[in-house]
């Protein structure tokens, strides 16, 4: 059979293979997208445009029947525009609603490759691009940048072999360790469902019926509850992950980022003050010192564990409610991340880039943390409903290659051409790479397959201990008492007394002191 060709490329004439004659042609490379993650293609003009294109012939003006009679069907300008408008909100973050953006690059400064193979470590001295997203947690999008909370870090780094997000917070702990509490603890740090108002009865009622959040609680009520902007905070990746080297010899690991503009907080007044009077605060201090040349810059430290270790550990390495001691694994120098462009359209950047602790690069996997299995389903979940099944092929979110047999949904752009959309196949569709299977190494896990709500024990109130023994000097313990009973004032008598017995668990002087500062005693003894 002889064609003659009209497509683009002024084809020849000539005979077709048995695979362009089933209409697949042969690919041998893979697909790819033209321009860096971050760029979006769009069509210059000088001239106002509608959006297919067509010149707008008067914008201050819709289309009527004389200059005092109705607005015409035919007015196509209008109708797209004003139909634009009415669908230009998506919902927004159920979590992390409120946030920064800002992108940039990560530079390895130490050899890392005894643990990890994956290429973003590969050697000293090289750079990959990143976005971060710098957020607040239980706002909505319109909310204080200065309110206490805890602050999202999330980075992802556009690596040759894929791209890896690195989702965590300015805390290295959390306050659940099971996910499937997470809904209802976010319930408790939102709205009251009848009265639509902020509701510290119903917050402080789970945190003190979940006794293993108040190692987070400490540090969510401590200075570190209002961090001086994004750039004087440090971040966390939380969890605790897995690296492999290029033998398949594994550690597990956690991530931390070091601010190298110092920690800087915001005492109490002066938050409360920004809330009102600028409660974009930490968007504009970002913002301006990147446009001023100001880069803010954070250091990459890792701890590692042997598998060894965290079998013998005496708490449970995987618990995010737990840290790893830094005088048993102590900080490794990794690299430093760069933040010197900010966004040239917020929405296109930062409100539609889409973190996914699922996504991951050879050389990182998941390890048992429970926290972390339960988000490598939700976050790509809440994705597709937030912004569609094709997420990842928005300018932000799409990696340097893609090469598959997912196809078609809501908003596709490429699709993949006519490449073969089924495996297995005889078309030349893509095949796994072989040079990657050492780094997904087996693993053994043995158990009773059962629900596990275990219990705080004594133990378990040790690190909490250390933070308030340890690390707090005299005034950060002041304030540490005075913000928790500030916040506590307002709940009911009952969850003030299971507040006190709960923080007396810590050391009984965080007891007596936060029960001094309540005048429970006073209350109770004019009760009589």
């Amino acid at each position: 059979m002889r064609v003659i060709s009209g497509g683009r490329g002024g084809q020849l004439i000539g005979q077709l293979s048995p695979i362009q004659a089933m209409g697949f042609q042969p690919h041998d490379k893979p697909v790819q997208r033209i321009k860096h993650p971050t760029n979006v293609c769009h069509f210059q003009s000088i001239y106002a445009r509608t959006a297919f294109g067509a010149p707008i012939v008067v914008k201050d003006a819709s289309e009527t029947v004389g200059p005092k009679g109705p607005i015409l069907l035919q007015d196509a300008h209008f109708i797209e525009d004003m139909a634009h408008f009415n669908r230009e909100r998506i919902p927004e973050r159920v979590v992390h609603a409120k946030g920064a953006g800002a992108f940039g690059y990560f530079k390895v400064t130490h050899d890392i490759t005894e643990y990890c193979a994956a290429k973003v470590f590969e050697g000293i001295g090289k750079t990959t691009p990143i976005a971060v997203r710098f957020s607040t947690v239980g706002g909505e999008a319109g909310s204080a940048d200065t309110a206490r909370d805890p602050r999202g870090f999330a980075v992802k780094f556009y690596t040759e072999d894929g791209n890896w997000d690195l989702v965590g917070n300015n805390t290295p702990v959390f306050f659940i360790k099971d996910p499937i509490l997470f809904s209802s603890f976010i319930h408790t740090q939102k709205r009251n469902p009848q009265t639509h108002l902020k509701d510290p009865n119903m917050m402080w009622d789970f945190h003190t019926l979940r006794p293993e959040s108040i190692h987070q609680w400490m540090f969510l009520f401590g200075d570190r509850g209002t961090p001086d902007g994004y750039r004087h905070m440090n971040g966390y990746g939380s969890h605790t992950f897995k690296l492999v080297n290029r033998d398949g010899k594994y550690h597990y690991c956690k991530f931390h980022y070091k601010t190298d503009q110092g920690v800087k907080n915001l005492p109490v007044e002066k938050a409360d003050e920004l809330a009102g009077s600028d409660p974009d605060y930490a968007i504009r201090d970002l913002y301006n010192a990147i446009a001023n040349k100001n880069y803010p810059s954070y250091s990459m430290y890792i701890q590692i564990m042997t598998p060894e270790q965290a079998q013998t550990s005496k708490f449970n390495p995987f618990d995010l409610t737990k840290i790893w001691p830094h005088s048993d694994y102590p900080l490794i120098p990794v690299g430093k991340l760069v933040l010197d462009r900010n966004p040239e359209n917020y929405f296109a950047e930062v409100e539609q880039i889409a973190f996914n602790p699922a996504h991951m690069v050879p050389g990182i996997l998941p390890s048992p943390d429970r926290m972390l299995q339960g988000r490598l389903f939700t976050y790509g979940d809440t994705h597709r409903y937030r912004l569609g099944p094709n997420y990842l092929q928005l300018p932000v979110n799409c990696p340097y290659k893609v090469k598959n047999y997912q196809r078609d949904g809501n908003m596709a752009i490429s699709n993949q051409g006519n490449a073969p959309n089924y495996h297995p196949n005889s078309f030349s569709g893509p095949k796994v790479d072989p040079n990657v299977k050492v780094l997904y190494p087996p693993y053994t896990i043995t158990g009773d397959v059962n629900r596990y709500d275990e219990p705080m024990k004594d133990e378990d109130f040790e690190q909490p201990a250390a933070l308030w023994l340890r690390v707090l000097d005299e005034d950060a313990k002041t304030r540490l008492v005075n913000n928790l009973a500030g916040s506590l004032k307002s709940t009911a008598d009952f969850i003030q007394e299971r507040a006190v017995k709960l923080y007396s668990r810590v050391h009984p002087t965080l007891g007596s002191r936060l029960e001094k500062a309540l005048n429970l005693a006073a209350r109770a003894k004019a009760n009589l």
